[in-house]
């Protein structure tokens, strides 16, 4: 499977973007579907996870309340809406597919990875 995240750029704080990721190779339908991020000198983070049907979504702390993933399975893209961004928002976002039917927070549960989209939010 290759994961191509998209819609990243440079926003002001406030302002909103709509990540996309696209699979090809195969269908992921049958996946969980995660985005993380990274931030430069910084771990690794995740920020938000959608079951295979979209039926249960999860969300990082920092992110709960402004951030929205959704898919479409027939398009076998997977979105982030990210309203009200902020300066500490800014990293490099990466959607990855689950192991399992279900969207885990740890990376490990991840078997495939996109190449990351920077995002840059500025104050």
């Amino acid at each position: 499977v290759q994961l191509q995240a998209s819609g990243g750029g440079l926003v002001q704080a406030g302002g909103s973007l709509r990540l996309s990721c696209a699979a090809s190779g195969r269908t992921f339908s049958r996946n969980g579907m995660g985005w993380f991020r990274q931030a430069p000198g910084k771990e690794r983070e995740f920020v938000a996870g959608i079951s295979w049907r979209g039926g249960s979504t999860y969300y990082g702390g920092s992110v709960k309340g402004r951030f929205t993933i959704s898919r479409d399975n027939a398009k076998n893209t997977v979105y982030l809406q990210m309203n009200s961004l902020k300066p500490e928002d800014t990293a490099v976002y990466y959607c990855a597919a689950s192991r399992t039917l279900v969207a885990g927070i740890s990376p490990l549960e991840y078997g495939d990875w996109g190449q990351g989209t920077l995002v840059t939010v500025s104050s």
